[in-house]
């Protein structure tokens, strides 16, 4: 049975988790709290793949003090052995006496058998505290393993008329500085930042993470159709990069691939790059969370094909035109049953613009 308090112990077991937020991937960010006769004995967060858990780092904090304590873990405790033991294992041995957790492990691999595991070690198990807020920390962990591919994140900066740069191209800049600073912790949060040639060709970007102290870069993917990418481009000068292509160019490849780039050739319809295969390749990583920072082309095609989750929207408070180039490309609408339709989860002021993240409703 639940009680007023264990709900305060799991949103202290949600902040721990949250700071794995730029780290644990492929892994899903998790916290743990231990309490005994009302007070912390332990807790613990998981901090990057392949190293302990977040159940084990409490546990050690714990010590003699786990045994008749409560764990508050915002993920149901892992089952198997990967590159660590499993955590389910771990409290049963500790003498844990009781187990809350916000959600159920969506990893095959564990689905419900950490839950069987403690149950038939005689642990008292209560699930779904403060699912909601899990399920969000973790989105993207969720989306590779219950359909096979990441959760997607389009990133765009626009103008109040929804217009993203000018007829000729130049779109530098249309957001302000500050909201240029956040963007960057949505990148220090993805996986793998994803565009398209025409945003590497017009604007020569590296889409690596500046100004927040991170242990890791994302990974870079293009979707280039002919392989137009020069091997002296900006992105070629860290590792990471992936490059997509509709096509086989044995010179180009071997070219931007001793530049350090990884080419695969994922061809769809119409000489264009499969973007549904990208995904699943990228999920094949272990990329959970993409962030797609392109052009009305790429973002178009994304749209159409339903692999969008969520828009992040910088909105600039200017007027641009309708000759200025929009946000995606998705051709006419001959009815309406044919929008996108958004739900909106958050607004609110960066800087001088607004930011709008919008999640789309399938």
């Amino acid at each position: 049975m639940l009680a007023a308090a264990d709900s305060q112990w799991m949103a202290r077991a949600l902040q721990l988790a949250e700071r794995g937020l730029y780290t644990t991937s492929p892994n899903p960010r998790v916290g743990c709290v231990l309490v005994k006769d009302g007070a912390v004995v332990g807790e613990g967060w998981h901090e990057r793949a392949g190293e302990a858990h977040a159940e084990v780092h409490a546990l050690r904090a714990a010590g003699d003090a786990a045994r008749g304590a409560t764990a508050y873990v915002t993920l149901e405790p892992c089952s198997h052995h990967g590159r660590t033991p499993p955590c389910a294992d771990a409290l049963v041995e500790a003498g844990v006496a009781r187990v809350v957790m916000a959600m159920q492990d969506p990893n095959p691999k564990v689905a419900g058998t950490g839950i069987a595991r403690l149950r038939a070690a005689g642990i008292e198990v209560d699930s779904g505290l403060m699912e909601a807020a899990a399920h969000e920390l973790n989105t993207g962990f969720v989306a590779r393993m219950t359909r096979g591919i990441p959760w997607v994140r389009s990133k765009i900066g626009m103008s109040l008329d929804a217009r993203t740069a000018l007829a000729n191209g130049v779109s530098q800049w249309i957001t302000g500085d500050v909201a240029r600073q956040d963007v960057q912790h949505w990148r220090a949060r993805s996986c793998v930042v994803l565009t398209g040639i025409g945003t590497v060709l017009a604007d020569d970007p590296q889409l690596n993470v500046r100004g927040i102290e991170t242990p890791r870069q994302p990974l870079r993917a293009i979707v280039d159709n002919a392989l137009r990418l020069s091997p002296d481009a900006r992105l070629l000068q860290q590792p990471g990069v992936m490059v997509y292509t509709a096509m086989q160019d044995v010179q180009k490849a071997i070219a931007l691939e001793a530049a350090g780039a990884r080419v695969v050739s994922l061809p769809g319809e119409n000489g264009q790059v499969d973007v549904a295969a990208v995904l699943r390749d990228l999920a094949d990583q272990g990329c959970n969370e993409v962030l797609v920072e392109a052009g009305s082309k790429l973002n178009g095609s994304l749209l159409q094909a339903g692999l969008v989750d969520e828009l992040v929207l910088y909105v600039a408070p200017q007027l641009l035109g309708d000759m200025a180039r929009g946000i995606a490309r998705l051709g006419e609408l001959a009815r309406l049953e044919q929008r996108i339709e958004l739900e909106w989860k958050d607004v609110r002021q960066i800087g001088r613009d607004l930011r709008i993240v919008a999640r789309v409703q399938r």
